[in-house]
């Protein structure tokens, strides 16, 4: 007996397929679904999802791709499940996607992989504290700076603000380097924290003892600025700050004021607002590195597709998922 293939509707655009899509990602898809396009170069409107959801039993969507709202579900009759290529699905899906019963999952573990990476070249630059060094040699300097003498990971205690899909990816990659990982995640318990190597403490705890801190927390009401004024003013002299997740994680005026003391140094990837002002003291200061939110990937981020087409595949065959999505996960993720 022949059985039909679920029919995936891709909704990125197709200007974004050589970044988003391998052969091997194609490949597996084509084998075991039909695949329809969203026929734009750039991902799907509202207008352009009431279109081509109809005929579509799955859907793969990423950055930019409009929500699946009531209207667009009502007009989508067989969708049945949706896998997200990107950080976070929270602003695709709505409570109407819920209602359905509408199976969600995310490719974000594996995004976590790059963003854990560049968190990890932030510390290795960071400590060497090669970015002041090369502008002073760049100036006509050598060593005659308050940033000699360079320093290394080997020994330093890392402090990761949450064990995210990113803080955990990070904190595996930070097993060579023999450092003492400290971790403050609510929602990890100290049994959970030594199965991961590391110790379980309390914010201000960790922003004491950290010679680096790192992180990687959800953008929620219950973390905004929760690295305040009194926070910051916890950290080490010569400490060295990461922020590879949100802008809001960090009240950015207090930052400034701490920063133009000059006490440690910075390495954001992320701001609030995102780009900083032209006249904001982050473009001047000389102990802030601000790059434009590139810590995830950028050229090629097609091991996404890659999860998301085995999740689907694992979907249509009832097979469990790997990283499905909840409605009760919403106050512990991006």
């Amino acid at each position: 007996m022949t059985v039909s293939k679920p029919t995936v509707a891709i909704l990125i655009g197709r200007n974004h397929y050589a970044r988003m899509f391998n052969q091997t990602a194609w490949d597996n898809l084509r084998d075991f679904a039909n695949v329809i396009d969203h026929p734009g170069g750039e991902p799907a409107t509202h207008a352009e999802l009431l279109q081509i959801l109809p005929q579509a039993d799955a859907c793969l969507t990423s950055w930019g791709v409009d929500q699946l709202d009531a209207e667009v579900l009502a007009a989508a009759p067989n969708l049945k499940a949706m896998a997200h290529m990107g950080s976070s699905v929270k602003r695709f899906v709505s409570d109407a996607l819920w209602d359905r019963g509408i199976h969600v999952t995310t490719a974000a573990p594996a995004l976590a992989e790059d963003v854990a990476i560049t968190a990890l070249s932030f510390m290795l630059v960071g400590m060497k504290r090669i970015w002041p060094l090369g502008q002073l040699v760049r100036a006509g300097g050598w060593r005659e700076s308050r940033y000699w003498p360079s320093r290394e990971l080997r020994y330093k205690t890392v402090g990761i603000i949450g064990a995210s899909h990113v803080g955990r990816h990070l904190i595996r990659l930070l097993q060579p380097f023999t450092v003492h990982i400290l971790l403050f995640d609510p929602f990890v318990n100290t049994e959970q924290a030594a199965a991961l190597g590391v110790e379980k403490v309390e914010l201000d705890e960790l922003l004491r003892r950290a010679d680096i801190v790192s992180l990687h927390a959800p953008d929620t009401p219950a973390t905004r600025h929760m690295l305040n004024a009194e926070g910051l003013a916890l950290m080490k002299d010569d400490a060295l700050l990461i922020n590879t997740a949100r802008g809001t994680l960090i009240d950015e005026a207090a930052l400034i004021s701490e920063l133009s003391q000059g006490r440690f140094f910075a390495f954001l990837d992320v701001t609030d607002p995102e780009p900083p002002a032209a006249d904001s003291p982050l473009r001047r200061l000389d102990n802030v590195v601000v790059v434009p939110h590139l810590a995830g990937c950028i050229e090629d981020c097609s091991h996404m597709s890659e999860m998301a087409v085995e999740e689907l595949r694992r979907f249509f065959a009832g097979e469990p998922p790997l990283y499905q999505v909840t409605p009760q996960m919403f106050g512990r993720i991006a």
